[in-house]
């Protein structure tokens, strides 16, 4: 990683007894990632991954997880390249229509962490290589934060917005009501003027044949 480490200072590793490495400083990237590497948390690991994937020029994704049968939490997790896999191919709707850029290139990069049964997370695979040039983010370049969201946050967001969504279909069917009533009084408040006027019309039109008449 010549030219794009931080300085020493700003990371540091602990080894282990048993000849592991514990990243410490959770969110440096200038060791990059090997298999038997160890951290402390999962959001550790994905911190350190996520900056080591802005500092060799790609972004990371979020991808796979495994549950434990025994209480449901995560065990196992893959982060990839934004690049992996391929996009499924759909029937273009319209000729006329510009063709999607391609955003996914089958790249094989990635990192799979594994809980220990001490709570510490271990690199398990790591996969170096990419199949597309990597383009170093300047500093100033703000990242799509959803890019690196988990498919549990990503389902937490979904519900929030299916929430949000419905309350706000409930909120325009009771406005919409209220404007019918409203629609329903000014069609009543007409009828009834229309109703006034021809009375006063047949009214004036049987004084002036009355008066016609004595005449």
């Amino acid at each position: 990683m010549e030219g794009n480490s931080l300085p020493e200072e700003d990371v540091e590793m602990m080894e282990n007894s048993n000849g592991t490495k514990t990243v410490t400083y959770e969110a440096s990237p200038m060791v990059e990632p090997f298999i038997g590497m160890e951290f402390e948390s999962e959001e550790s690991a994905k911190s350190f991954y996520d900056n080591y994937a802005t500092v060799m020029g790609f972004v990371m994704r979020v991808d796979a997880f495994r549950r434990s049968m025994r209480d449901g939490t995560v065990v196992w997790r893959r982060l990839v390249c934004n690049k992996e896999g391929f996009r499924r191919s759909r029937p273009r709707r319209s000729e006329s229509r510009k063709p999607r850029a391609i955003t996914r290139e089958g790249c094989k990069a990635l990192i799979v962490v594994k809980r220990e049964k001490s709570g510490k997370w271990l690199v398990t695979k790591f996969v170096k290589e990419h199949n597309h040039p990597l383009l170093p983010l300047s500093p100033n370049v703000r990242r799509n934060p959803h890019l690196s969201q988990t498919p549990d946050e990503k389902d937490a967001k979904i519900r929030e917005l299916s929430a949000e969504l419905s309350r706000e279909r409930k909120r325009c069917a009771a406005l919409q009501q209220q404007l019918d009533m409203v629609f329903k009084e000014m069609e009543e408040h007409s009828n009834h003027l229309s109703t006034n006027i021809n009375n006063v019309i047949q009214s004036v039109r049987e004084i002036e044949s009355n008066t016609f008449t004595k005449l």
